[in-house]
């Protein structure tokens, strides 16, 4: 069908195809439990079908598809909507999936993990919760998938069933809850009740509506509200959740948990606050503080942390800290970085993940310091590794390198010289906490065995050197092809 038959005249159903993709996978990957193989290739052609959706989407993306899919309540209805920001973020989720499917059957089976069916199950059902809150067309819309990625990624944190994972899944689940639940739902309300709507509108729908005071407590509401953008002191879910397989942090920390946090900050503060009217107010300035201390605190934790995945996770604190404060800086270029950053960071901290997986797969290493000269035996996953920490870096050939040099501009245009050199700080802080892994792979000696003893070192199955692999070429990709993202979302940041 061509693209004129798919999207005109009922074109906005392309929109709940998406959504539904993966959810028809997840029936599959049910239905074919018994079948292994079967089973697997289910996620993964569901997964491929989702990506090539989500790229089909974008030469329209300028065309306002729009599709009411009901009328729950008076002044309730679920919308979904296609626009630059959420189509970028369905995007990551849509081409990261399949990825991740991949390096997820050599992962499981690799390490014979149990209840593998309920694993990919409910993994297809957080990434179409990802995609509903990509494509919400209004904040009620949102808010359901947003609940519905909490519950539906509970189960994979929790998935190992021992007595810590069921306490990494209690607090993963009681945070984002009482958060969402005691916060971000209020926050909506009161929108509702100020702007008489909660559709999302270039430019904010706010504006003009309270003072000063009321934006201000209403945006902090919201960003706290938001618990998985893990904003100091709501942050403890993301470092306990990494009792979770290796999939599964990949998908909290590149897929779908985290990123559809940021982006949600990112949403709020351009399609219902409007950057003019934070900018204009001021209300954003108490959260930017906010932001600083996490992206500071969080670097200064990881550096101390000698668990790859838990020193990985604090990473992962400090560089969403980075959109945040993107979002409260107010400014369109901070905005077109931040924007950049969820595509950024989800293509390294994915590899950074993978990578980690592979190497406790392979070697049952799981400290920095247990990593010296491993990168001579498994040279692919240290590459990779190295080229995704420098993306996240900021330097060349990264993708993190136009993101970050967008977040400095923005800074510097906003007036917020206290916050270039917030930025710049954190830049050193990944320097300490992610360069010394590679380094200790590649330069420094490995440890002396006894004579005869089997070292177990090399390269982990194919199926988990790919994916890092490709994610890393992604890292350059972004390098080469930034424009094309953030693009279409200048158009939408510059319109009245």
């Amino acid at each position: 069908m061509s693209a004129a038959g798919w999207f005109s005249p009922g074109g906005a159903l392309a929109l709940p195809v998406t959504v539904a993709v993966p959810l028809l996978g997840g029936v599959a990957v049910v239905v074919l439990r018994r079948r292994p193989n079967l089973r697997e290739a289910a996620s993964l052609v569901a997964g491929v079908a989702t990506a090539a959706l989500t790229l089909s989407l974008w030469p329209v993306v300028d065309d306002g598809l729009r599709l009411r899919l009901w009328d729950w309540l008076p002044g309730i209805s679920l919308v979904f909507t296609l626009e630059p920001l959420g189509l970028l973020f369905a995007t990551v989720a849509g081409l990261l999936w399949p990825v991740t499917t991949l390096y997820a059957i050599g992962y499981m089976r690799g390490n014979r993990e149990h209840h593998q069916t309920r694993f990919y199950a409910f993994f297809a059902v957080a990434v179409a919760a990802a995609l509903w809150i990509a494509f919400s067309g209004n904040l009620a819309t949102l808010f359901i998938g947003y609940e519905v990625l909490t519950l539906s990624t509970w189960p994979l944190v929790a998935h190992e069933g021992d007595e810590k994972a069921r306490r990494g899944g209690r607090v993963y689940l009681v945070l984002l809850l009482t958060t969402s639940i005691g916060l971000l739902l209020p926050a909506i309300v009161w929108t509702a009740v100020l702007a008489d709507t909660t559709d999302f509108a270039p430019g904010g729908i706010l504006d003009g509506t309270a003072g000063t005071t009321t934006l201000t407590v209403l945006f902090a509401l919201y960003l706290f509200g938001i618990g998985k953008a893990a904003l100091f002191p709501f942050h403890r879910w993301l470092p306990r959740a990494m009792v979770a397989p290796t999939p599964v942090s990949a998908l909290l920390h590149a897929v779908a948990v985290v990123k559809a946090g940021v982006f949600t900050v990112l949403k709020v503060a351009i399609y219902v606050f409007g950057l003019d009217t934070l900018d204009a107010t001021g209300a954003a300035e108490p959260m930017m503080w906010v932001a600083a201390v996490t992206l500071l605190g969080a670097g200064l934790v990881a550096i101390t942390r000698d668990n790859l995945k838990e020193r990985l996770a604090y990473s992962t604190v400090s560089q969403l800290a980075y959109i945040v404060l993107a979002a409260t800086l107010a400014d369109d270029l901070a905005a077109e970085g931040g924007a950049l950053h969820i595509a950024a960071h989800a293509a390294a901290k994915i590899t950074l993940f993978f990578c980690a997986g592979a190497v406790t797969t392979a070697t049952g290493l799981t400290r920095v310091s247990e990593l010296d000269g491993l990168g001579r035996a498994m040279p692919w996953t240290f590459g990779a590794f190295l080229i995704a920490s420098v993306s996240i870096l900021g330097l060349p050939p990264g993708g993190g390198t136009w993101s970050k040099w967008l977040l400095l501009l923005g800074a510097a245009d906003a007036g917020q010289t206290v916050m270039l050199g917030v930025l710049l700080t954190g830049t050193l802080l990944a320097l300490a906490y992610l360069m010394p892994i590679p380094i200790r792979a590649f330069l420094r000696p490995p440890p002396e065995r006894a004579p005869g003893a089997p070292d177990g070192r090399g390269e982990a199955a194919w199926t988990l050197v790919l994916p890092p692999v490709l994610t890393a070429v992604a890292c350059v990709v972004l390098f080469a092809g930034a424009d094309a993202v953030i693009g279409p979302l200048t158009e939408v940041l510059e319109s009245p």
